[in-house]
């Protein structure tokens, strides 16, 4: 029997796709990074045994395969598109929401219905960055109202909001969703795990160290995160 399980995958425009990989990778190589890391991500979400259906939020659809609903971006940024794909998808009949971000170059099946079982114990689940303060996918079960807050320090906002809803909230932390490539010192990690399909891509000589994963001040540690979660089962 169907739960009605959707996965949401945000996508942004060709133009814009990774921006802050312009330094080392030229366009046409950062693109095909792009398609190649949503390639394995929606072929980990069709191989999952407890996502029902896909939809993408794009301004367009590219490689994203026919058979894959496509949801209009109206711009104003990440948060924008997720909430109008939320919407989108609560008029289709969701009653369970994964969000999974398209720069997981390493996600699995098993990462996803990890996630998914452990969303389904009190509603609420979310797997973190290697920092584990930021959000690299989020379920959410009933998808309504649960207010999206992707960037700086998501994590912790989105540990609020499923307590403000009085949902029982699970903290994961696999390989798989580990590592989303979003800038220089990702994309060097990708290329150091000797990925075969990552190995080929034509870097640029780097033009001086550029910092990543900096912490903001003030924003909470993984660990008093793992409490929050606790806390709130």
């Amino acid at each position: 029997m169907t739960r009605d399980c959707w996965a949401l995958v945000p996508v942004k425009t060709r133009d814009l796709c990774k921006s802050r990989l312009s330094g080392r990778l030229p366009a046409e190589a950062r693109l095909s990074l792009v398609r190649s890391m949503l390639e394995r991500g929606l072929a980990a979400l069709r191989e999952s045994k407890t996502v029902d259906r896909i939809a993408v939020v794009s301004p367009e659809r590219d490689t994203v395969p026919s058979d894959i609903l496509l949801l209009a971006d109206p711009g104003g940024g990440l948060n924008a598109a997720l909430e109008a794909g939320r919407l989108a998808l609560l008029a289709q009949g969701a009653r369970e929401l994964l969000i999974l971000p398209a720069d997981l170059p390493l996600v699995t099946a098993e990462d996803i219905d990890l996630l998914v079982e452990r969303g389904r114990r009190g509603g609420f689940a979310l797997a973190t960055d290697a920092a584990g303060t930021g959000t690299n996918a989020l379920y959410v079960a009933p998808p309504a109202p649960f207010r999206l807050q992707f960037g700086p320090g998501s994590c912790f906002l989105h540990m609020q909001e499923a307590a403000r809803l009085g949902l029982g909230a699970e903290l994961l932390h696999t390989a798989g969703f580990d590592l989303d490539v979003d800038g220089p010192s990702e994309l060097g990690e990708l290329i150091a795990r000797d990925e075969s399909r990552y190995r080929g891509l034509p870097l640029r000589a780097a033009e001086g160290a550029q910092p990543g994963g900096v912490p903001i001040i003030g924003e909470p540690s993984s660990d008093e995160l793992r409490s929050f979660a606790a806390r709130h089962r």
